[in-house]
């Protein structure tokens, strides 16, 4: 915390009393750190301050900490139903095996029409350590971003990146079928990545996005380790990820139809991503 006797201390947060900040909202001015700046026709604004005209309200420290709690459904519910697949796969060695033949994505399928199989290979896993690790990052990473954007929001960013890691496999991966939902995962990282990118300026953003950053580093080496790992599948759903979030960061968390604008851009990335898959 800045020494509040010394004339040449920066500012803090008013939302964020940890972050040093040189910014301030053009109609209040009140300090605002990069992460709660919205930009505005005539400088930056504070989150309140950007909401609509007659919708301004006061986030209070009650409410900060009610948003802190809230859970991620979605989050939880992926985990649920990509564990509950790989369970009855592993009950029924038959029923595995179905799973596997229908739902894999294989190219040669794919360029006969079965072009779901890039989304059905999104929840299916082959072994126990694979399933487990996926699912760690997603329940490590997924609630932070589900409660930052919203759970639809967050729906759309993981099916994308998704649909963005398979159509890369599909169109320069080996001729091997492939499942997992690691291209969504690493869509996570990247839209992780997107989100701290502004904010470090501060030191405590700096640690986040540096922390980061060299986590994807280790997680894209491990191809190099570990043998028949899609790594297209990786570098496809991190490009998708990575692209959603930049676009959104553009964009308003709150206020009318900043959801539906959010969803806009996921459907427009998912959109690319089968398009390269079926023309």
């Amino acid at each position: 915390m800045p020494d509040p006797g010394d004339p040449f201390a920066l500012a803090t947060c008013y939302r964020h009393p940890d972050r040093q900040t040189r910014l301030a909202c053009s109609t209040c001015g009140r300090p605002i750190c990069t992460e709660c700046s919205r930009d505005a026709a005539v400088g930056q604004k504070c989150p309140d301050c950007a909401q609509p005209e007659g919708r301004h309200r006061v986030i209070t420290s009650a409410s900060m900490r009610s948003m802190a709690r809230r859970t991620a459904p979605v989050t939880y519910a992926l985990i649920a139903i990509n564990v509950a697949v790989f369970v009855i796969g592993q009950a029924s060695t038959d029923l595995g095996n179905r799973l596997f033949q229908d739902g894999a994505q294989y190219r040669p399928y794919i360029l006969a029409g079965e072009w779901w199989r890039v989304f059905t290979a999104m929840f299916l896993h082959a072994n126990l350590m694979h399933v487990g690790f996926n699912m760690w990052a997603l329940f490590l990473f997924g609630p932070a971003l589900e409660r930052r954007f919203g759970s639809v929001s967050f729906s759309a960013l993981y099916l994308a990146s998704g649909l963005g890691g398979g159509a890369l496999y599909h169109l320069v991966g080996r001729m091997e079928p492939a499942i997992g939902a690691s291209g969504a995962i690493f869509g996570l990282f990247g839209a992780l990545i997107a989100a701290t990118y502004r904010q470090r300026h501060t030191p405590a953003g700096r640690a986040v996005f540096t922390q980061l950053v060299m986590l994807l580093a280790l997680n894209l080496a491990i191809p190099l380790i570990v043998p028949n790992v899609a790594w297209e599948a990786h570098v496809g759903g991190l490009a998708a990820g990575l692209a959603i979030a930049a676009a959104w960061d553009r964009l308003p968390l709150e206020g009318p139809g900043a959801a539906r604008r959010r969803v806009a851009i996921a459907i427009v990335v998912a959109g690319v991503a089968l398009g390269a898959v079926i023309l």
